[in-house]
């Protein structure tokens, strides 16, 4: 990366081994697209609950070159989706679709990405000949 990791922590207490985990996700995608220029990884804590455990959101954002790609994970349902919601949950869940994302926009510049428009199948009919297809 061009620039160093940006990384800020809200409302909570940054711990070494938390920012052991993020500079080691954030290396995987290095080695995915080896073009980025820089990421900034805010962790926000957004509220203390003693009884249910404290809830995180996740931001990451990319830079590539031209473009900023970014990824935003904070559980929707905190009690019914998570009965302890732990800052590692979150962390993993906000890198797994920072790594799809980059995966995913590294097909597109290759080109590896089938276009909708292109697609002259609609139903069962060809819309260029107007015959219909398959098994009948």
């Amino acid at each position: 990366m061009d620039t160093p990791l940006e990384l800020s922590f809200h409302n909570l207490q940054p711990s070494p081994a938390i920012e052991t985990s993020i500079r080691r996700r954030v290396a995987k995608l290095e080695k995915i697209y080896n073009r980025l220029v820089g990421c900034r990884v805010s962790v926000e804590s957004q509220h203390n609950q003693h009884r249910t455990g404290n809830v995180c959101t996740v931001h990451i954002e990319m830079m590539v070159p031209g473009e900023t790609i970014v990824v935003s994970r904070e559980p929707h349902h905190p009690k019914e989706s998570f009965a302890h919601p732990r800052l590692h949950g979150s962390l993993r869940q906000a890198f797994h679709a920072a790594e799809a994302r980059l995966k995913a926009f590294k097909a597109q510049q290759r080109g590896n990405v089938k276009r909708h428009e292109d697609s002259a199948l609609i139903g069962d009919t060809d819309v260029l000949s107007g015959k219909a297809y398959g098994p009948r």
